[in-house]
C-alpha cells in the first residue's frame, strides 16, 4: 500500500515562503514521475508541479519563477519550496504519484493534503 504524507503546510504572510514535504512509503524511483496538486475552495484541482523520474521538471505558469519542486531519493521525499506567495495561492496542496508516463497523465496516488493560506 502505497502512502504519500505531507507535511509543511500552514498561514504565511503575501511575499512570504514556505516548504512543503511528501513522505512516500517507499522509493520514489518506483513512481513515473511525483506532483503536487493543489485545490482552492470552488476551483478545479489543478497541476502545480511535477517532477520526473528522470529528474525532469514541470510547472504551471502561474508558479514559474517561484517554486520550485525537488527530491531527496535517500530519504525517499518529494519538496515543493514556494517563495514571494500570493493570496491566491492559497489552496489544499496535495502530494500525488503516477506509476506509468504518458500523456494524458494520470496520477495514482494522493495524500490526504496539507492546507497552504496565504494572508494579504
Amino acid at each position: 500500500q502505497v502512502q504519500l504524507v505531507e507535511s509543511g503546510g500552514g498561514l504565511v504572510q503575501a511575499g512570504g515562503s514556505l516548504r512543503l514535504s511528501c513522505a512516500a512509503s517507499g522509493s520514489i524511483f518506483g513512481f513515473a514521475a511525483m506532483a503536487w496538486h493543489r485545490q482552492a475552495p470552488g476551483k478545479q484541482r489543478e497541476l502545480v508541479a511535477e517532477i520526473t523520474r528522470s529528474g525532469g521538471t514541470n510547472y504551471a505558469d502561474s508558479v514559474k519563477g517561484r517554486f520550485t519542486i525537488s527530491r531527496d531519493a535517500a530519504k525517499n521525499t518529494v519538496y515543493l519550496q514556494m517563495n514571494s506567495l500570493k493570496p491566491e495561492d492559497t489552496a489544499v496542496y496535495y502530494c500525488t504519484a503516477r506509476r506509468f508516463a504518458g500523456n494524458p497523465a494520470y496520477y495514482d496516488y494522493e495524500g490526504r493534503g496539507t492546507q497552504v493560506t496565504v494572508s494579504s
